[in-house]
């Protein structure tokens, strides 16, 4: 039995290989030592004539591959199926299809295949809808043999250098779909390959990227203390929960008073509701739960904690925006206003000038964490030693109420 020992030292001037286990599957060396051809010799059911079927080079194709298709033909021999003439019958489908087959339908194809695969529903439609808008409508109606690279090239200028990031996916999903063409024997090479060197060169990923604007945690009480400390309002009641909290404004206004538990004074964000798919406690401080006291005299049909003043809804971040806009809101960026999302770097900075350690803070941001060491301490979610931390921020944020 052939084993890979023996098919690594095949030279080009020996003899073909037999493989010992599939009855005339071989290996014919190539001008390279350690390289070969697999070729299987059958008597054709059909003709009765000694035919020849490949199944590529050896060892990109393995043994055990070799093996797996050289059983399958002798299967279909067996059947009275000539294994050669049933491989120039797929191709010539493959052809037909390919003159049928557009972009648009080779896309949606992949997408129905891929999707389940994706946890985020939010990718899910994405994925597909990307396409649709910037892909779709100059070449979609192409059939995948017609398409070349400058076809790929035009489709994404319109956005390649002012959604950098967006024509990157756009890119990226483009290329996956050519590559399923390609195996699926619809067209040959991709014609993603190069389309670069069609179009300018993209802004690097640091100049791209921007963190989002954060007012200084030193200007944070005053702010608070001149536009929110009330917290009259959903929205200014939100955003004050968002600084004294930490958390991401999405967690926030979809909180509800069943995850809330004031007498433990924890409050436990689901896996479903987190970015990182994974279960959140947050150490309540006595301003939060003073703050939600308040809340609880304004109860919610859907059992939202900070409802839409109106339609008992959860909130649009735009609620947030406007109101820090409104109130111009300084922010680390000149010429922008600080969000709402910036607050967690301002608490991040207050945590590191106030020598807490660095784990914790991650911690309370519910960061995934990647550093192997730091990675050590997330094994619990050391909830009780975040508490004075928050204790202390929260105390830091009313400060000049």
């Amino acid at each position: 039995m052939l084993r890979d020992v023996t098919a690594k030292t095949i030279k080009p001037t020996d003899k073909p290989m037999s493989d010992g286990t599939v009855t005339g599957l071989r290996i014919h060396p190539s001008k390279l030592k350690g390289h070969g051809t697999w070729k299987l010799r059958f008597m054709s059911p059909v003709t009765g004539k000694r035919r020849d079927i490949s199944f590529g080079v050896y060892p990109d194709v393995s043994i055990v591959s070799a093996r797996q298709l050289a059983n399958e033909a002798r299967s279909q021999i067996a059947l009275g199926t000539d294994p050669l003439d049933a491989r120039g019958d797929a191709k010539k489908t493959a052809k037909l299809e390919t003159n049928i087959l557009t972009f648009e339908d080779a896309a949606k194809k992949v997408h129905f295949n891929l999707k389940d695969g994706w946890k985020n529903g939010k990718h899910q439609s994405q994925w597909i809808n990307t396409l649709s808008t910037y892909v779709f409508p100059t070449m979609g109606h192409k059939a995948l043999t017609e398409i070349d690279v400058n076809d790929i090239a035009e489709a994404l200028r319109p956005i390649w250098l002012s959604k950098a990031e967006t024509a990157s996916r756009v890119k990226q999903r483009i290329h996956q779909v050519m590559e399923w063409c390609c195996a699926q024997g619809l067209r040959v090479g991709n014609p993603v390959n190069g389309v670069q060197h069609l179009l300018p060169k993209q802004p690097s990923t640091s100049v791209r990227v921007q963190h989002h604007p954060a007012m200084p945690w030193a200007n944070i009480p005053d702010f608070v203390k001149d536009h929110i400390a009330e917290a009259d309002n959903a929205s200014r009641a939100l955003l004050l929960f968002v600084i004294l909290t930490a958390v991401r404004s999405g967690e926030a206004r979809g909180a509800l008073w069943s995850e809330f538990d004031l007498k433990q004074k924890v409050w436990t964000i689901p896996a479903a509701r987190m970015k990182t798919k994974v279960i959140h406690r947050v150490p309540l401080s006595e301003p939060v739960i003073e703050l939600l006291e308040k809340r609880q005299q304004k109860p919610s049909k859907r059992g939202l904690v900070f409802p839409s003043p109106r339609a008992s809804n959860v909130l649009t971040d735009m609620a947030l925006t406007s109101f820090l806009r409104k109130h111009k809101a300084i922010s680390d960026v000149a010429g922008r206003v600080a969000t709402a999302h910036g607050f967690r770097s301002s608490f991040r900075d207050w945590a590191s000038e106030n020598s807490y350690p660095q784990h914790l803070a991650e911690r309370a941001l519910a960061h995934t964490v990647k550093n192997a060491v730091e990675a050590a301490y997330h094994r619990t979610d050391l909830l009780e030693q975040r508490r004075p931390m928050m204790e202390d921020w929260a105390n830091f944020i009313i400060s000049k109420k």
